[in-house]
């Protein structure tokens, strides 16, 4: 609840001016059948017109201002609940960018779209039910109790015993509804996680042909979607007509009882017909509150899934503030005895005791097969996860020391699969530092060798990209990705595995024009390739997570029989000797 709090401070005027609304409309409600029952005993049976025409127009002006209140209180709810959703879209957004690694995996994406879309605006949709009926339904009910009663005590004898009826289906349905509809929500889930999967992988589901599988998949989540919502229905579909059985009994037996009482002289007629509208607005405002009270049951099972987010630790990024103070004698990068295990890995770590440390300035290349721990190096680094033993340093200083914007400043990386956003190219590369000038643009777009790609394009650097850079190949988007690093002018440029969709021609050149513009930035380059790190001024060799090599080339292809082993299955001859 404490995460709602702030949002009932920012609209608590508007749900005070909807709550006064809402009353006085449910007052002229109420008035309106003690008109009615005044006009038909007074007026009608005595044949008074001008007190008929009186009571008309007193009826018409409640019934014109009822409706001026309704309409400033949906106004007032409908602008509550949208911001209202609006603000909590946009926390709930901001909570997701500071959790870990960890928590979006265990979240899963497909979850959090749904929490950030459906999950709010169940609530959203709640918060404008409870700004226009919530108030307005007791209010109903208990003041058709007080209005019954003073037109005849007896028939409240009658009304009671329906409404103590109503409320115990109404707590029953709400007891069995609940696990059914957060059980539904979960479903929701899976749809959106499956749908988000094959959306992603399209490419490859073409290329495998496996659209009866996928339709499988899908069938079965929709299945599961459309069981959750058949429980859920059920439910409602047992209690709602129950409820609406003890509300025409209520009306029945007032119809028989106060026609003996208007036989006995003991009630009048508009009496009757006024008891008869009472108990109508009493049959609708419990179809109100059992609405609301389903729509509770919805909303807390939403409510708790947002909150579990909001709720989740954000991702320690130190407590440092301004620059911190850096030791030029240190490393750039310092890795001692680094240990990391995956949340709910079973198998090894996925490093284990690795330590080594680069100079400001240098090249380090990472090499090692799949599985091999290279990337899971760069994301420590990143701090993307942090580690569970050892301790990471940049310049002397921790990691964990490092407030996060002072770490991203001084770390650009180029991921291994190329993420490129809906805009265009020059939009896409002007990410990585939005003050950039045009002549930076084309200079790092020609480092990375893709201008000339992007000038072939009849809007050049303007040519719109689309989402996740579906009309451009895989080295394009790695191209540009590279570019949008390099624009950057890091301390620290992370390369992993970047250029694996390149041609061994262009890679080449990429790294060329790299080690120009790089010069006095440290390096590190993550690849499977050999050849892109001969040239390094150390190469770190990965096996399973430990450092199997740490030195030069030379070093390493005469201590380290992994890499040698990498090097004979890619290239084969070292000094004209098979090795």
């Amino acid at each position: 609840m404490r995460h709602f709090k702030k949002y009932i401070r920012s609209y608590w005027k508007l749900g005070l001016l909807s709550v006064l609304c809402v009353s006085l409309e449910a007052l002229c409600d109420l008035l309106q059948p003690k008109l009615m029952s005044r006009l038909v005993d007074g007026g009608v049976r005595g044949g008074d017109m001008a007190l008929v025409v009186r009571v008309g127009l007193i009826m018409l002006c409640v019934v014109a201002a009822g409706a001026m209140f309704a309409l400033t209180r949906n106004i007032s709810a409908s602008h509550a609940s949208q911001n209202f959703g609006r603000d909590l879209r946009n926390d709930l957004f901001v909570k997701i960018q500071s959790l870990s690694v960890d928590d979006i995996d265990r979240f899963e994406g497909g979850s959090l779209i749904t929490r950030m879309t459906n999950d709010i605006t169940q609530v959203q949709n709640f918060v404008n039910m409870m700004m226009r009926i919530f108030f307005k339904a007791p209010v109903i009910c208990v003041g058709a109790l007080i209005m019954v009663s003073t037109l005849n005590i007896r028939a409240v004898f009658l009304v009671v015993p329906v409404v103590i009826c109503v409320f115990s289906v109404i707590g029953i349905s709400m007891k069995l509804s609940y696990p059914r509809f957060a059980r539904m929500q979960q479903a929701i889930d899976r749809l959106n996680t499956t749908m988000r999967e094959y959306l992603t992988g399209i490419r490859l589901v073409k290329a495998f042909r496996r659209f009866d599988t996928e339709e499988k998949r899908f069938g079965a989540a929709n299945d599961a979607l459309a069981q959750r919502g058949v429980e859920a229905g059920r439910v409602m579909a047992v209690f709602g007509p129950c409820m609406q059985f003890f509300a025409a009994l209520g009306i029945a037996g007032i119809i028989f009882f106060g026609s003996r009482w208007v036989s006995g002289g003991l009630m009048e007629i508009g009496s009757v017909m006024a008891f008869v509208i009472y108990m109508q607005q009493i049959t609708q405002s419990f179809n109100m509150i059992s609405n609301l009270l389903n729509q509770i049951v919805r909303v807390k099972a939403s409510g708790e899934r947002i909150i579990e987010v909001l709720n989740a630790d954000a991702l320690d990024m130190g407590s440092r503030q301004g620059s911190a103070v850096y030791d030029e004698n240190s490393p750039a990068v310092d890795f001692r005895n680094v240990t990391f295990a995956y949340k709910g890995s079973t198998g090894q770590p996925a490093l284990s005791g690795v330590t080594f440390s680069v100079k400001k300035g240098a090249t380090v290349g990472v090499i090692g097969s799949t599985g091999s721990g290279k990337t899971s190096l760069a994301a420590l680094l990143l701090r993307f996860y942090a580690p569970t033993g050892g301790e990471i340093l940049i310049g002397g200083v921790p990691v964990g020391e490092l407030a996060e914007s002072e770490l991203r400043t001084k770390i650009a990386v180029v991921p291994q699969t190329a993420t490129l956003f809906t805009g265009t190219v020059k939009d896409n590369i002007l990410w990585g530092r939005p003050d950039a000038s045009d002549a930076e643009v084309r200079r790092c777009a020609e480092l990375a060798c893709a201008h000339d790609f992007i000038s072939a394009s009849k809007d050049g650097y303007d040519t719109l990209i689309g989402q996740s850079g579906v009309n451009l190949s895989g080295g394009q988007k790695q191209r540009l990705s590279i570019a949008r690093a390099l624009i950057r002018r890091p301390d620290i440029l992370v390369l992993d595995d970047c250029t694996s969709a390149l041609d061994a021609i262009t890679e080449s050149r990429v790294r060329q024009n790299l080690r120009e513009y790089a010069h006095g930035m440290t390096c590190i380059l993550i690849t499977q390739r050999i050849g892109t790190v001969m040239d390094c001024d150390t190469v770190l060799a990965l096996d399973h997570g430990k450092v199997a090599g740490y030195g030069s080339h030379d070093e390493l292809m005469r201590d380290c029989e992994l890499y040698r082993d990498i090097y004979r299955s890619q290239i084969g001859i070292y000094e004209g000797q098979v090795v």
